[in-house]
């Protein structure tokens, strides 16, 4: 009897556990809902609702479906996979020699995701395990998956997911993010894996979409940390929310973990869709295949990543991974300068002069001696005798601003004579477009750095941009105006009905080339400059008609395309470059489509600036010097070109930070945080980067602080974009009230724009842009300055700015005997207040200005 009891007794246990494990387990606060329900396949997501505003929003197609990827081997390294462009050819050719390692590792089985053996599977133990969070285990062949989901209590719209794999046989393992919901092509907004592409639609052809970012690729493939700019992939639905998956900080590679590069690590995979190809955020830790993902019997691993369920788009789900996740405001505030950008353009100014410093050359061609700098990169057809000159517009300001002989005697005649016979005059086919970027001194020929073609962008650069900023501060030269209208007439020529222009040409049959892609680059900027400089109206008229394609093609889209021929046009700082070319047009038409436009484009273009891992002061070693991480960190600073063939693949991002005065305009236009901090983080406290002896900094970021090395021309866009960011803060910092007219933008490397040419204003009162070596000296190297004097040399402008987080307190000494000039009186504006005229002290809040105003006798 007894036993028959204790048998009643187990049943009703037994049927009391199973009507428990029948009831839906969830997750819920006031932003998310989960909903799971136990199912005779385990433990399947019912519901995923996020609340938007009083209403909750259902995500369509909820899942909870789990992944673990096992091989017994190691996967193979060599792909197996070849794609064709939507032209037929195979892609990439043989040409394009940088890009064939990168594209194999791309194409590798591993990453493209179908390595291994995908084990799917819904939970089929969960519980409650106290609070509001829930845990999971299942039991597999090849090893024990629990995982346990919490909300975070800072951020209710994330949810912190830890997973554990424990190895039960020998092999390589690789667990997947839990699928929490898909989402359907006809449900996208836009998907995004910031630094390699963010698009509104899927693009069946995948070396266009791999290669590029043009659209979605529809195969699941696993990309690396190396160029993903913030760790966040991200879907947007059409009901306004937006699904992320971020990996907790520290579980991707450190780019420079003791002593030496570690950029090319692969610690964890980042992908838009699951295994399956469903539209789903997903994240791989360890990377199959990779040295953590091979585990013994018995062996543990362990990682933890968030859903982050955001009310709103992309863009506002980024500001979460970069602020609230990564800590980029710390990080910002770490900064600190051991040399101000002041100086650095000072000290650039002496190599520049020195023509053994800055390899600067004057040949012989064509009865005319044309003046540019050695450059000892790749360039088709170079013996070590390329030369070349970067920077027009800073070339002009600086010689300009200091009236210093060298330049003006020197170098400017000579790069001038550079620029016109540069330019193909003849009637051909391409009269008025450069012949080249590059002039070869021994064979006494231009050449273009990628093969034998001629791009109307490169018509743009190295005609329009270069021409119209030198007629800014020569407005009289007639016959720079005509060659400035030739080359506009060739714009017009090529632009085609649409409003758009090719990629390229072929130079020997005139021929079109690389169809296989979309000049979405702003390319129409060079008829802004005909219009600015030549007034004539059918130039404003096709900058607009090209305009108006750029947007519905490019920026509408997600799809931009670079400007370097030798990475075969891969997306890089032209994007950065596009968002300031719609602001100037909008400057001439007041058309707000445009600042739209451009406000968007600077938006994707923050997808291209680093914003991982977060800095510290943890000890680190470079070539010999002890540096602290964040001196070397590449939070803050953009690529050159990113995703799967830039060059930040393996030399990281670049400090020619072009973009940083564009983003300080973009904060004072548009109020977003992420502007601001994002130039500040670029410019400031690059000290580990700058040669000591020429103040030069290193190009790209592995290369640390070696100069200019084989790019001596760079330092005249360093110039340029330094200047370009002072006078941005300046005019933000006073609310316009220190305001200096900007010319174009650079060619190729990004927004920044020219000064110096025409008179500004500082409180009401018309000054000039003066750059005087040893007038103002600062007591401290967090303070840089902008100098700018009165037309009768009798007032003196100075605008101090503190660049840095905190607020700073020092000593500012002035030197105005380098002036052959004395002070009579000095006055802080606008209060007027008095200052001492030798010495006075300097307090400013962080990122804060003062400006002066000295009468001088």
């Amino acid at each position: 009897m007894q036993s028959i009891w204790k048998i009643a007794l187990l049943t009703l246990c037994w049927t009391a556990v199973l009507a428990q494990s029948n009831q839906p387990l969830s997750l819920a606060n006031e932003r998310v809902k989960v909903i799971w329900k136990n199912t005779p396949n385990g433990w399947v997501i019912e519901q995923v609702a996020v609340r938007k505003g009083a209403a909750w929003v259902t995500m369509p197609a909820p899942s909870g479906e789990n992944t673990l990827l096992y091989a017994a081997d190691k996967p193979s390294e060599k792909p197996d996979t070849t794609f064709k462009d939507i032209t037929g050819n195979e892609f990439p050719t043989e040409k394009y020699h940088y890009q064939q390692k990168q594209w194999a590792e791309s194409t590798s089985p591993v990453s493209l995701n179908k390595a291994g053996t995908a084990l799917y599977f819904f939970p089929k133990t969960a519980k409650q395990t106290g609070g509001n969070s829930l845990s999971f285990q299942q039991e597999t062949d090849a090893a024990t998956i629990s995982t346990l989901w919490s909300f975070d209590p800072k951020f209710p719209s994330d949810i912190i997911v830890k997973q554990t794999v424990t190895a039960k046989k020998p092999g390589y393992f690789s667990l997947a993010s839990p699928t929490l919901a898909s989402v359907s092509e006809q449900n996208l907004a836009w998907a995004a894996i910031p630094g390699y592409f963010l698009g509104n639609k899927l693009q069946p052809n995948f070396a266009l979409a791999y290669a590029y970012g043009h659209g979605i690729p529809t195969i699941p493939a696993v990309y690396r940390e190396r160029c993903a700019s913030t760790l966040c992939p991200m879907i947007t639905t059409k009901t306004g929310v937006t699904l992320s998956v971020i990996p907790e900080p520290g579980l991707s590679r450190d780019p420079w973990a003791v002593d030496k590069s570690t950029q090319i690590d692969w610690e964890i995979g980042l992908s838009h869709m699951n295994r399956k190809a469903q539209l789903s955020p997903t994240l791989y830790y360890p990377v199959l295949g990779e040295p953590k993902s091979s585990l013994q019997p018995g062996q543990i691993i362990s990682y933890t990543f968030r859903y982050s369920l955001t009310d709103g788009d992309w863009f506002k789900a980024l500001n979460h991974a970069v602020y609230d996740v990564y800590q980029f405001k710390e990080t910002l505030a770490l900064r600190q300068s051991k040399q101000s950008l002041t100086d650095r353009i000072s000290k650039m100014h002496q190599y520049l002069i020195d023509p053994k410093t800055s390899l600067w050359n004057v040949e012989e061609f064509e009865g005319k001696k044309l003046g540019a700098q050695s450059y000892l990169g790749g360039v088709v057809g170079s013996n070590k005798d390329a030369m070349k000159n970067s920077d027009y517009g800073a070339m002009w300001m600086l010689a300009n601003a200091t009236h210093d002989p060298l330049l003006t005697e020197n170098v400017l005649p000579y790069a001038e004579n550079f620029k016109l016979a540069q330019q193909e005059t003849g009637n051909s086919f391409f009269k008025g477009a450069p012949e080249g970027q590059y002039y070869l001194a021994k064979s006494k020929k231009f050449v273009e750095e990628w093969g034998s073609v001629v791009e109307p962008i490169g018509l743009t650069y190295y005609t329009m941009l270069d021409i119209g900023n030198m007629l800014l501060f020569d407005p009289v030269n007639s016959e720079l105006k005509e060659r400035l209208r030739l080359g506009a007439d060739r714009l017009l020529t090529w632009q085609k009905p649409d409003g758009r222009w090719a990629v390229a040409y072929d130079r020997n049959t005139e021929k079109e080339i690389f169809t296989d892609i979309q000049d979405v680059r702003p390319t129409f900027y060079g008829l802004i400059v005909a219009y600015r400089i030549l007034k004539d109206p059918k130039y404003l008229a096709a900058a607009r008609k090209g305009a108006d394609w750029f947007v519905k093609n490019a920026v509408e889209t997600g799809s931009f395309l670079g400007v370097c021929g030798d990475a075969r046009y891969a997306p890089d700082f032209a994007t950065g470059q596009s968002a300031q070319a719609l602001l100037d047009l909008f400057d001439l038409t007041k058309d707000t489509r445009y600042q739209r436009a451009a406000i968007t484009t600077a938006k994707i273009y923050t997808t291209s600036i680093y914003t991982h891992p977060i800095a510290s002061h943890k000890p680190k070693t470079v070539n010999g010097i002890p540096r602290e991480d964040w001196e070397i960190s590449q939070t803050g600073l953009s690529f050159e070109h990113g995703g799967i063939f830039g060059s930040a693949t393996r030399l990281g991002p670049i400090q020619l930070c072009s973009h940083a005065g564009l983003f300080i305009r973009m904060y004072q236009l548009t109020k977003e945080p992420i502007f601001a901090d994002m130039a500040r983080a670029g410019a400031i406290g690059r000290d580990a980067f700058v040669d000591p002896k020429t103040s030069v900094a290193s190009y790209y970021w592995e290369r640390m602080n070696k100069g200019s090395g084989p790019y001596p021309h760079h330092a005249w866009w360093q110039i340029g974009w330094l200047t370009d960011y002072l006078m941005a803060e300046a005019e933000l910092r006073s609310d316009g009230k220190v305001l200096f007219p900007r010319g174009f933008v650079t060619p190729k490397v990004g927004p920044h724009q020219t000064y110096g040419f025409s008179a500004g204003t500082v409180y009401g009162q018309t000054a000039s842009l003066l750059i005087q070596d040893g007038l103002v000296q600062p007591g401290s190297p967090v303070i840089d300055y902008i100098l700018a004097r009165s037309a009768d040399q009798k007032k003196l402008f100075i605008v101090l700015q503190n660049n840095r987080a905190q607020a700073t307190k020092t000593t500012v000494r002035l030197n105005p005997a380098v002036l052959q000039k004395t002070i009579a009186s000095a006055r802080w504006l606008p209060t007027n207040q008095a200052i001492s005229v030798d010495a006075f002290a300097l307090d400013l809040p962080g990122f804060g200005q003062g400006v002066l105003e000295v009468d001088l006798r």
